[in-house]
């Protein structure tokens, strides 16, 4: 691996989680963000159980938590564990669900403080829109972030027990998520599991129950065209001609930003030094976890009879293991030149351009000719076992794609 990293695997944000909490009293709120199904309550869950009797679980995903003084009830709760002097932990999920909650853990953040209270909270949601939001609006000083993210191949590997390839074959025909592995060799299962338990809770709860969306229909057909096209260039017009409904090209690109802000699509922006560029640039579609291109019915393209579609959800693997590990990405295109993603992390940069099947120093050309326009950044094929020759021959560093998944 040519970067090091990943702070947003459930191990590394663990391992955090759990330092922060030993910290001294009084420990800044510790918000847990990400995808459905990825861990999170699995995080917290293990938490109070290591917290044995100085931990207090609650979901705001329940018919309970709408009574009235069902939060006042729960920090009664948590101040009579800390009375002693202990330190007490107050884990909260599904915090998105509760009405002002970030307006509530101000309160409770300064009351801690105020009084000496040894109480550290921990809060979890299934959606940054308004978690977000409403941590920068209302908690400013009082929070820190954790974003634990959509699995890879050596995660995968270590839950399945899998040989290292065969993770990352498994990452590009079936996903990151590590509830849907029981169901892998049962397609209809695996595919209810994903449409009933990832795409319609995320779609039809989180972003329609915490953002006003005025066509849900249209928000739906956004994301089925971009799961249909993974790691495809496509014009705003070029997606409204696609959907059955109309809408306004604003809107579109409105729908995208919250689909991106719910860890199912990311629309890449072009590379340009020129901000007004990168925004009027048509986007590149990359759905956040492959799982769900068998969305609408999708089925897994077999790479000796679909090259390309095959080719497309691999570059869209890598793509998208590159922005769930918290990485900067563009795509860049010079017609007729155009490189697959131009990556930032830090102070390192990159132009990674993905090759499936046999491939020539001629399919290369793009590369080698944004290489020349920009030498700070180092071009890197990633390709199949054993094809690195070819854009070594070339001049260029090669890693096989398998090895980059995990």
């Amino acid at each position: 691996m040519f970067y090091k990293i990943n702070k947003h695997t459930f191990q590394s944000v663990r391992a955090t989680l759990k330092e922060r909490l030993k910290e001294k009293s009084p420990t800044l709120i510790q918000l847990i963000v990400g995808p459905r199904q990825v861990g999170k309550t699995t995080l917290i869950l293990e938490i109070a159980s290591e917290w044995a009797g100085r931990s207090l679980y609650a979901s705001a995903d329940t018919p309970e938590a709408a009574l009235p003084n069902w939060r006042e009830g729960i920090w009664r709760r948590i101040e009579a564990l800390a009375r002693n002097g202990a330190p007490a932990v107050l884990l909260l999920d599904e915090v998105q669900y509760l009405p002002d909650w970030s307006l509530w853990l101000k309160a409770k953040y300064d009351e801690i403080q105020r009084l000496g209270l040894p109480i550290r909270i921990v809060a979890s949601g299934s959606s940054s829109l308004q978690i977000g939001a409403g941590a920068r609006e209302s908690m400013a000083g009082r929070f820190e972030k954790l974003t634990l993210s959509h699995w890879g191949a050596g995660d995968l590997a270590k839950i399945a027990g899998l040989a290292p390839q065969e993770a990352a074959h498994r990452l590009v025909t079936h996903g990151g998520y590590p509830g849907a592995v029981v169901f892998w060799n049962d397609p209809a299962r695996w595919k209810a599991y994903v449409r009933d338990s990832i795409i319609e809770p995320a779609i039809g709860r989180d972003i329609l129950h915490l953002e006003k969306v005025r066509k849900p229909a249209l928000l739906r057909q956004v994301f089925a065209v971009a799961t249909a096209h993974p790691s495809e260039i496509l014009s705003l017009e070029k997606i409204a001609g696609l959907l059955a409904e109309k809408g306004a090209l604003e809107t579109i690109s409105h729908y995208l930003d919250l689909l991106h802000e719910a860890f199912l699509v990311t629309p890449l922006q072009k590379f340009s030094n020129s901000e007004i560029r990168r925004r009027r640039s048509s986007p590149k579609l990359i759905v956040r976890n492959n799982a769900l291109l068998v969305a609408g019915g999708k089925t897994i393209p077999d790479p000796e009879t679909e090259p390309d579609r095959w080719g497309r959800w691999v570059e869209n693997a890598c793509l998208a293991r590159a922005i769930n590990d918290g990485l900067d990405l563009h795509f860049w295109r010079e017609e007729p030149w155009e490189v697959d993603s131009v990556v930032t992390h830090g102070a390192e940069r990159y132009m990674l351009e993905v090759k499936t099947g046999r491939y020539s120093a001629e399919d290369l050309r793009g590369l080698g000719h944004a290489a020349q326009k920009f030498p700070d950044y180092r071009p890197i094929v990633l390709c199949d076992p054993g094809c690195e020759r070819v854009a070594e021959a070339a001049g260029f560093e090669a890693s096989c794609w398998m090895d980059f998944l995990q």
